[in-house]
């Protein structure tokens, strides 16, 4: 069984570029590509991600599920919760595990609303 191939076709607008601008042409391919994924990661998270981040920044996975269920609450999710956090802990004067700390105790929610 042969296969119809219709590369010769399809290569018809490459055929007469140079190595360069077949480079030139992959690499704005793909960013193309790239472009809508990066814009996603950059304008959306998750709470899978935050609490990530939360758990990078030293805080437990049972300190960490009450900081995001909050920041959920509180509509901040876009910034970050770990940001909330650091913000916080900025505006009190306390350490950042402190500040998390009295977050996911149930402290401090009212003061996160000034934040943004």
């Amino acid at each position: 069984m042969k296969r119809a191939d219709d590369y010769e076709v399809r290569r018809q607008h490459l055929k007469d570029m140079t190595d360069e601008e077949l480079k030139q042409r992959f690499w704005e391919l793909a960013e193309k590509i790239v472009e809508p994924m990066l814009e996603l990661g950059y304008k959306n998270t998750t709470p899978s991600v935050e609490r990530s981040v939360l758990l990078r920044m030293g805080f437990s996975s049972l300190e960490v599920k009450p900081i995001v269920d909050g920041v959920i609450k509180k509509g901040l999710m876009s910034k970050g919760a770990g940001n909330v956090v650091w913000r916080l802990s900025k505006k009190l004067g306390i350490s950042v595990r402190e500040a998390g700390v009295g977050l996911a105790d149930g402290k401090y929610w009212d003061d996160v609303d000034g934040l943004f």
